[in-house]
């Protein structure tokens, strides 16, 4: 379960319970947002002028202020309009960089040789075109633009793609390769180190590269093999084949950790490969969460593929309630030794999803934590910044302070 967020310190005594009321929390941004600004952190005990000029002045070292933007929930691809307000707004508000999704539930924006195109879009017009509009609009902005391959090898279970090629599919030791994510939504894993599964993962991403101009491509926490599974026909055969010994029952077990977490390796080798035999841009950007949590759930070692020079962007996910769990993230020790490796490091900042969302004088203390030690940061997502999950701050309001946040020091 995340953690509460705390109240701000240097608040009244009698506030300290107030995290543990919703109705209280709502009074306390409200009065954290229109009168004398306290100190966020126990550390910021500056004024409230001094402290907005350290904003500004630190804005001016953030290497980039991204967002990721997606289909769901939002209207966003289904409107030309909204899509060149959107970005026009991202713009004037100091964005320099757009993340866009381009492969969700099991689905692309565009018609495809190796999966479906997703049912709104078919419905709202193909001719939409979501993702080179988008494109298109941020270029014209001279903003970085990269495609976000958000579901990674995850697929819905009813698939297509799953019930043809049932042998691609990862499995638990007792056979079920279902796994519930975000609720109850249940999911399967296609398998890493199956080549007709690599195949079509690098064909997906190479068909979007192709089809207009992007920077790059990002892959995140879903490029992954989650670690309780592995017990398919197709991967115990193959380590028999390559270990002589059937995987062991218990799947943290080191060997059979690092076993899996070479397959992924390859798979992202041979990814790169394939970009360069392609010609086109090289620039792979990672989203995981912290370390010890990517590699011990999802077999992510990320430390070792920045070190390997497989990946060109780190962009960590820090989504933590509490300004001292985000900090104690900001400061492991993997994502210290990322910057010297000559990797630009990012951070994840959640700025709003469903009933969660993050009050500006919180993200702002979070922006001044990633840019202090040299970081960019990326929010989730789009309709969180000042849409339709802008929070009791309403999104006029929330615009507003987002110029101001990331406003450049003349």
């Amino acid at each position: 379960m995340p953690r509460n967020m705390p109240c701000p310190d240097n608040t009244m005594p009698s506030l300290s319970f107030c995290w543990r009321y919703p109705y209280l929390r709502v009074l306390v941004v409200v009065l954290l947002m229109t009168s004398q600004p306290c100190a966020i952190s126990a550390q910021a005990s500056t004024s409230p002028s001094v402290a907005q000029s350290s904003l500004r002045h630190l804005s001016d070292q953030l290497p980039i202020v991204g967002v990721w933007m997606t289909n769901s929930p939002s209207p966003l691809y289904y409107s030309r309009n909204l899509m060149h307000k959107a970005v026009k707004d991202l713009y004037r508000a100091g964005f320099t960089a757009l993340y866009l999704n381009v492969w969700s539930r099991g689905s692309t924006f565009h018609r495809s040789n190796y999966a479906p195109v997703e049912g709104p879009l078919q419905k709202a017009g193909l001719a939409l075109d979501p993702i080179c509009t988008l494109s298109r609009e941020g270029h014209a902005r001279g903003m970085k633009v990269v495609p976000w391959f958000e579901y990674g090898l995850m697929e819905p279970d009813d698939a297509e793609v799953v019930k043809l090629h049932p042998d691609w599919v990862l499995a638990r030791a007792d056979g079920n390769p279902v796994v519930k994510m975000h609720g109850n939504h249940q999911r399967v894993w296609l398998n890493p180190a199956h080549p007709e599964v690599r195949a079509r993962f690098i064909g997906v991403v190479i068909e979007v590269m192709k089809r207009c101009k992007m920077d790059g491509v990002q892959l995140d926490d879903h490029f992954a093999w989650p670690v309780q599974l592995g017990y398919d026909p197709y991967t115990v055969a193959l380590y028999q084949q390559e270990t002589g010994s059937s995987p062991p029952r218990d799947y943290s077990d080191r060997f059979w950790m690092q076993w899996r977490r070479r397959k992924l390796t390859g798979l992202l080798r041979e990814l790169r490969q394939a970009l360069e035999k392609e010609k086109l841009p090289v620039n792979i950007s990672l989203a995981p969460g912290p370390f010890r949590f990517a590699y011990n759930n999802w077999l992510q070692d990320w430390e070792l593929w920045t070190v390997g020079k497989l990946i060109d962007e780190l962009v960590v996910q820090n989504y933590a309630y509490s300004l001292k769990g985000f900090a104690k993230d900001l400061d492991q020790p993997a994502l210290r030794k990322a910057p010297q490796l000559g990797v630009p490091v990012h951070i994840g900042v959640l700025a709003g999803f469903g009933k969660r969302t993050t009050p500006m004088p919180i993200l702002a203390e979070k922006v001044r934590m990633a840019a202090e030690r040299g970081h960019g940061v990326i929010y989730f997502y789009w309709e969180g910044l000042w849409g339709q999950h802008a929070g009791i701050e309403g999104g006029i309001q929330r615009l507003r302070q987002f110029k101001q946040l990331h406003e450049k020091k003349n």
